[in-house]
């Protein structure tokens, strides 16, 4: 998986811009190839945005889906006003902020509630070894990635996406308020808001922010296991690490003080999901007529 950071379409000065623009030009013309590699270029990071603002990786699968659907069959009306990537992440923007309700958003979650529920949950050694199916060392950071993603769904939904966009995956003010058609000092205010909320329940709850708060992954592993929240044969996050959040998506100097990269680190270093493959999602909605009328592809 090509994941330089020169492909990272949420960059300022986003190095496939002008790839994208080729792309388009060519679907145009009825080049199904150049739509397959439009997809590709984008799905991964439509992809792990979703997952981000909804923690289950099928939830995020439909809705990349659905963005990638929305996307091409308005492509047509792409006017080339904006960049393609603006015009693409809004749509991504729009859409999620909009979507039904999915599985992790249904609890109603608080960072009241989020602390409850851990400080409920007790803490215990993790099981034998030899009866697990995943070395202890992967419970531990699966208890680690789930609880922390977890964290993201007691903000509202327009904080959370914010903060995915500015927080973990770097995107500036300039692209933050074109994405979400607001001036640049709203988009640094809501971030702003944001990660006060964040950092305030991570400040008195998360022992990897400080080694006087009690709650440890580790001791809370077992009782993640119990209440059905972790499953060892069936990971949701720990067993597909390509590569961290932070490797493919840079914090840019300017855009967080030391101590907001102390947070942000923690969700930084998820790991990049490759995602499933919608290109042959998208090629078999093609052989089957889906965008007939729409576009017009060999």
């Amino acid at each position: 998986m090509d994941l330089a950071q020169s492909n990272n379409p949420l960059l300022d000065a986003a190095a496939t811009d002008a790839d994208d623009m080729r792309l388009v030009a060519a679907i145009r013309t009825g080049d199904r190839a150049a739509l397959e590699q439009l997809v590709n270029r984008h799905r991964r990071w439509i992809y792990n945005i979703a997952l981000r603002m909804l923690y289950h990786r099928d939830d995020a699968e439909d809705v990349t889906q659905e963005v990638l659907l929305k996307a091409l069959t308005k492509l047509d009306a792409f006017a080339a006003r904006s960049s393609f990537r603006t015009w693409l992440y809004r749509i991504v923007v729009n859409h999620v902020l909009n979507m039904k309700r999915r599985k992790g958003e249904e609890a109603g979650l608080t960072f009241v509630a989020y602390a409850e529920g851990l400080d409920g949950t007790a803490e215990e050694e993790l099981p034998d070894p030899y009866t697990l199916p995943v070395d202890q060392q992967v419970i531990i950071e699966e208890a680690r990635l789930g609880c922390t993603a977890g964290m993201l769904l007691c903000l509202d939904r327009e904080q959370r996406l914010v903060y995915v966009l500015g927080a973990i995956f770097g995107v500036s003010d300039v692209l933050g308020a074109e994405l979400l058609e607001i001036t640049r000092e709203n988009f640094r205010q809501k971030l702003a808001r944001a990660r006060r909320d964040l950092h305030r329940f991570m400040d008195g709850q998360c022992g990897l922010i400080k080694a006087s708060n009690p709650c440890r992954c580790a001791k809370k592993a077992r009782g993640f296991m119990r209440a059905g929240y972790l499953d060892p044969a069936n990971l949701l996050f720990a067993n597909q690490r390509v590569a961290a959040i932070r490797d493919v998506a840079p914090a840019r100097a300017d855009a967080l003080d030391e101590l907001d990269a102390a947070y942000a680190e923690i969700q930084r270093a998820h790991p990049f999901q490759q995602g499933p493959d919608h290109v042959a999602a998208v090629r078999l909605l093609l052989d089957d007529g889906t965008f007939k009328g729409t576009l017009d592809l060999n």
